[in-house]
């Protein structure tokens, strides 16, 4: 039996592991206090370790997510509409910035995204002969 949205779930599944691949490295340069980042910059709640440590674990987060995911676990799903609901509304805080077409294309990939993940799992409709 064919199930709705499974291109979309891989999809999903691999746009989770790429980002949580990059914050993991993100994560790690900001523990180990790399130049990666600009020292000037004045941090709201913490330091650049503590957002170091933050980013490694949400990065490690969202490759379970990612694996799980592909394997078909509810696990990714959750993980996988979270992270494209923040992506979503991220996405929209920063339409008025610089780059407001970048901005929208990441908002409706990330609504794609919450789409084939929901109807993920739905039988799908028999075709017409």
């Amino acid at each position: 039996m064919e199930v709705r949205g499974a291109g979309r779930a891989a999809f999903a599944a691999i746009l989770l592991m790429i980002a949580g691949t990059l914050n993991v490295i993100y994560g790690i340069a900001a523990i180990s206090g790399a130049h990666f980042y600009d020292d000037s910059t004045r941090y709201l709640f913490s330091s650049l370790n503590t957002w170091g440590w933050i980013t490694l674990i949400l990065g490690v987060i969202q490759l379970t997510g990612g694996f799980s995911l592909m394997a078909g676990n509810a696990y990714g799903r959750v993980i996988g509409i979270t992270a494209a609901s923040i992506g979503a509304i991220g996405a929209l805080v920063s339409v008025g910035g610089a780059y407001p077409f970048w901005s929208l294309g990441i908002f409706a990939l990330c609504v794609i995204i919450i789409h084939g993940l929901v109807v993920y799992g739905e039988p799908a409709r028999p075709s017409a002969p």
